[in-house]
């Protein structure tokens, strides 16, 4: 998932540098929203993980 907000911060940026600013913003606003959905899963995950290394001892 953070591969996909990479690729669409760059597409954000060479649109943007090319004047298509609709389609830079519209890829920018993806970008933030899964680079923030990964970043959620990765400390859910890392709380999981967590939890189940109590459990086992």
């Amino acid at each position: 998932m953070l591969k996909w907000a990479i690729i669409f911060l760059v597409i954000s940026l060479v649109a943007g540098f090319f004047g298509f600013t609709n389609i830079s913003a519209g890829a920018a606003r993806i970008s933030k929203i899964l680079f923030f959905l990964a970043i959620a899963l990765f400390v859910l995950f890392l709380i999981l993980a967590f939890t189940a290394g109590q459990l086992v001892f």
